[in-house]
């Protein structure tokens, strides 16, 4: 069952925030009037570095805690390289920054851009920094399409302009009966609500942007992919200077290399092959009804330990779906599911008081959190932690000395948890300090966690834009 009052966090109050940023920083920051600005050697003087780009969950958006997203996330690391200001300038479309490139408005556009044919011709492209599809999507109870000849006769809707539309050109040539309606106006995200909505039939977007949007929604359902790997990158327009367009075209690669390229996607879709569409939607429709009898528990639990609360509900959902009488067939109890020996070291007299669960809990992964390098830092040490509270920390120190004999990153997330897969594994765990263990389960339990954090911090986020907008007091 949908939520009629909740509004995507894109379209609410996210974009006039950002738009009032950006008509403040605009008349002090455009450079297409001073040409000599684009020079690598200028904008280190200058001390700022300009950026396209458009409002979106896949690219630049202000969550809960300060801007968001994987394109500002690399954009901002090229700016810390550089020793400069990063400033992002959004745009409606992506169609509208091709012609603000080429009027010099930025120094690069860093918006999801799909690198096609069309545009290698026109503008120039640093390595790409991810892999996506294209799929049709289409919601729940409908008709899959499941071919190409399966779009035919139905009614697409995408994004005016859009490497999308592009492609179904490219289509049509074997395809002559396909037809489909641009939308200029409208962003990916824009038609993929109202295919949720029930306005739209189908349309058809990028796989990142779709991953996102699905765990808001997970009515929206996938079809066919019309293209594969298509390559993300960021575009300078070909009047710029090389300079600036070698340094991030190094940037790009020496992140690929280091692998803290894999580690920043992670962070975003890390958990995009997890997604379950009846735990996220059971999950929504707890949050409703079930959240608010523990939300102040949770709160509770954050000002003792220090670990944000909805992350600690988030773990308490998975381990027990907030039921504080759960028993799971080894023996470990309550809402946050601890074991009678962890019980013991936290003096925790009854596992089935919530209070003392979720609490006991809190402390017990705050403590996991301490125990690991000073080094390792966050998101990776919340990640790495919750996997202990899994698996055990002598078992997670197994995966990460694996992680590090293989040559991988033993302090990051992205690497360790392929390496807990293989502690079911005899060839691997035979080298291991703590021997065998379920790792797969510690895989899904912090992936799960992630899906649940993200989800329902979204839904609170855009509860509060909706109390907003009704002029009544947030929760």
């Amino acid at each position: 069952m949908k939520d009629e009052t909740s509004t995507p966090l894109y379209r609410t109050w996210v974009p006039l925030s950002l738009a009032l940023v950006t008509l403040v920083l605009l008349p002090l920051f455009l450079i297409h009037d001073r040409p000599d600005s684009m020079t690598l050697g200028n904008v280190q003087e200058s001390g700022v570095l300009q950026v396209l780009t458009v409002n979106s969950p896949t690219t630049f958006y202000e969550g809960p805690d300060g801007p968001m997203g994987l394109e500002y996330d690399l954009a901002s690391g090229i700016a810390q390289r550089l020793n400069v200001d990063l400033v992002m300038h959004t745009t409606d479309t992506i169609a509208s920054i091709f012609p603000r490139l080429n009027r010099g408005d930025a120094h690069f556009a860093a918006a999801g851009l799909i690198v096609t044919e069309e545009r290698k011709r026109l503008f120039k492209f640093t390595p790409p920094y991810q892999e996506i599809q294209q799929q049709a999507v289409y919601l729940r109870g409908g008709t899959q399409p499941q071919t190409i000849e399966d779009l035919i006769g139905r009614e697409i809707t995408v994004v005016g302009g859009s490497s999308v539309a592009q492609r179904l050109s490219e289509l049509k040539v074997d395809y002559p009966a396909l037809m489909w309606t641009e939308a200029s106006e409208k962003t990916a995200e824009d038609l993929l609500y109202d295919v949720w909505q029930g306005e739209l039939d189908l349309t058809i977007a990028d796989s990142n942007i779709i991953a996102v949007v699905r765990q808001h929604h997970p009515q929206l359902h996938t079809g066919v992919t019309i293209k594969e790997s298509e390559q993300l990158a960021w575009a300078f327009s070909m009047a710029a200077d090389e300079s600036v367009f070698q340094e991030a075209a190094q940037y790009i690669k020496e992140l690929e290399e280091s692998g803290e390229l894999k580690v920043l996607v992670d962070r975003y879709y890390g958990t995009a092959d997890s997604f379950n569409y009846i735990n996220v939607s059971r999950f929504r429709q707890r949050i409703r009804t079930e959240l608010p009898k523990f939300e102040g528990l949770f709160k509770r639990a954050e000002e003792t330990s220090g670990l944000d609360w909805r992350l600690l509900a988030a773990q308490a959902y998975q381990e027990s779906q907030w039921d504080p009488d759960a028993v799971s067939p080894t023996g470990v109890r309550g809402m946050m599911q601890l074991t009678k020996a962890t019980a013991n070291v936290l003096k925790i007299k009854n596992r089935e008081d919530p209070e003392a669960s979720v609490i006991g809990g809190a402390r017990f992964l705050r403590r996991l959190k301490r125990k690991l390098p000073q080094r390792i830092e966050e998101p990776d040490r919340t990640w790495l932690a919750l996997a202990a509270y899994n698996i055990g920390f002598g078992h997670l120190e197994d995966a990460r000395i694996l992680t590090q004999k293989a040559g991988r990153n033993p302090d990051k997330w992205a690497d360790v948890k392929e390496f807990l897969l293989y502690l079911s594994e005899p060839e691997w765990y035979e080298q291991t300090k703590y021997g065998q263990a379920r790792g797969g389960e510690a895989f899904a339990y912090v992936n799960r966690i992630r899906t649940f954090y993200d989800v329902l911090v979204r839904m609170l986020v855009e509860r509060r834009a909706a109390l907003l907008t009704l002029d009544l007091p947030a929760l």
